[in-house]
């Protein structure tokens, strides 16, 4: 597919990466904190820093627009 799209966000900077994150690939003090629970939502900034985690992928989203940033999701 050959289409324009507008990124305009990534070039403010202001563009934050929303992916799905295997808890037993998380540091063991991280996993301590959330037994029993098998997958997390990391908000990465641009530059791949590791912003948040959080349970659930609309609260992910729900963080990033509460400052000011824009959501993408990563497959």
């Amino acid at each position: 597919m050959n289409m324009k799209h507008d990124f305009g966000d990534i070039q403010d900077g202001n563009t934050v990466y929303i992916r799905r994150v295997a808890t037993d690939t998380l540091p063991e003090e991280i996993r301590e904190q959330v037994p029993g629970i098998d997958t997390l939502y990391a908000v990465h900034g641009i530059d791949g820093e590791r912003l948040a985690l959080v349970r659930e992928r609309s609260l992910a989203f729900m963080l990033a627009r509460q400052n000011d940033l824009a959501p993408v999701s990563v497959h």
